[in-house]
């Protein structure tokens, strides 16, 4: 018994969440950079309304066409880089981001930035379904520790971003757009010159895929769960900004902090939740303590101090719902990765999609506590949501065990 512990902790410990293949590392690299591009713009909101005369609600379609475009184009990954390749696709998708970003950055209209965004969306759902599906397959470590390698990427360039955002914002609110672009034209030569070609799967996925991988309750369950809490995660990210009262600088050190806290909490703090309380119940306590976050920010939406707390506050929840509910989503389904994510990321893209622009639409409406009530509400019945079904998750724990 004693041999075969020990044997078992040194393949645990060559196995190692580091030691990875230098491909991995070129796809986290890029990884982090694309994440970069979604807190990249909060610090430059309100300057963009303040600059091109728009209203909050105008402004939060920046995340609304770049959730939109992400989420449907979903549907097509796995049908386009089971014809292309793994790293074609990943190609394909950076250099799209590197145009649309670049041109966001040179547009004088809110429209046409909105537009941009659409496009810049489209490439970051191909990177982004094709990187975790790229990370747990190269991985020499199992499926839990890569995906905690890639919500690492995600909270460090989601944290990163927004101080880069805050630095490039102050000289000018064009300036996040062309940093976006270059940063990621320096991924796409690490893509390019380290990663291989890896083997096209035997058949090609058909665009039906991910509506049939929905048909497993487990992934429904999950992907709805995410669209009601994307309510408040997007609210926190595209209305927030609007009631701190800060300038750049401010608001990127805000979100630095937010995004920090979600990084070190998602790599060291949620597997220790999910192997002490399982995933579901952690899942549950997380985004009820994240709901009750917002509805503090919906009490002091009139005192930006409050607000600033609560938002950085929130990274901590948001940390370890985030890769207990991806490593859940990796389990749910007896099909390809790469499907099983484009299927539950088209979910919950959408209510990132419809979450930004309802919320300044709430502030205009209302008042602007209103939206952050909302958001907490709806992060409430993603939780009754999964407590209802998590019969369908039953086998989550067990089967993550044997990774």
């Amino acid at each position: 018994m004693i041999s075969s512990n020990s044997q078992y902790q040194e393949i645990e410990k060559r196995a190692g969440i580091l030691n990875q293949p230098i491909a991995v590392w070129a796809i986290v690299f890029a990884s982090i950079i694309s994440f970069m591009g979604l807190g990249l713009v909060d610090p430059i909101l309100p300057a963009i309304a303040k600059q091109l005369h728009a209203t909050p609600s105008q402004v939060s379609l920046l995340f609304t066409s770049y959730n939109l475009v992400t989420g449907i184009a979903m549907l097509i990954t796995g049908f386009v880089s089971s014809r292309l390749g793994t790293k074609w696709t990943l190609v394909t998708g950076i250099f799209m981001i590197i145009i649309f970003a670049g041109l966001a950055g040179s547009s004088n209209a809110i429209s046409s930035i909105v537009g941009f965004r659409g496009g810049w969306g489209l490439g970051n759902a191909l990177f982004i379904a094709t990187a975790l599906s790229a990370i747990v397959g190269l991985s020499r470590s199992g499926t839990a520790k890569a995906i905690i390698l890639y919500e690492a990427a995600l909270g460090l360039g989601i944290s990163v971003g927004p101080l880069l955002g805050g630095e490039l914002g102050s000289i000018s609110w064009r300036g996040p757009f062309f940093g976006v672009s270059g940063l990621m034209a320096i991924a796409l030569i690490f893509i390019l010159f380290m990663m291989p070609n890896v083997a096209k799967p035997k058949q090609a996925i058909p665009l039906s895929a991910p509506f049939k991988a929905l048909t497993y309750p487990g992934l429904l369950t999950l992907g709805v769960t995410a669209f009601l809490y994307n309510f408040g995660m997007f609210t926190l990210m595209a209305y927030a900004p609007f009631v701190m009262e800060l300038d750049e600088h401010g608001l990127g050190y805000v979100f630095f902090g937010w995004g920090l806290l979600l990084a070190i909490t998602s790599v060291f703090v949620a597997p220790k939740f999910q192997k002490w309380l399982g995933t579901v119940k952690s899942i549950s306590i997380v985004l009820t303590l994240f709901a009750a976050t917002l509805i503090v920010m919906g009490i002091g939406a009139d005192t930006p101090k409050v607000v600033i707390v609560a938002v950085i506050v929130s990274g901590i929840f948001l940390g370890i719902n985030n890769t207990l509910i991806t490593t859940a989503v990796m389990e749910s389904a007896p099909i390809e990765r790469s499907i099983t994510s484009a299927a539950y990321s088209f979910v919950r893209f959408l209510g990132g999609a419809a979450a930004p622009f309802l919320a300044g639409k709430l502030a205009e409406w209302f008042n602007s506590r209103v939206p952050f009530y909302f958001g907490g509400a709806m992060v409430l019945i993603a939780v009754l949501f999964l407590i209802v079904r998590r019969r369908h998750l039953a086998g989550i724990d067990e089967a993550g065990s044997h990774h």
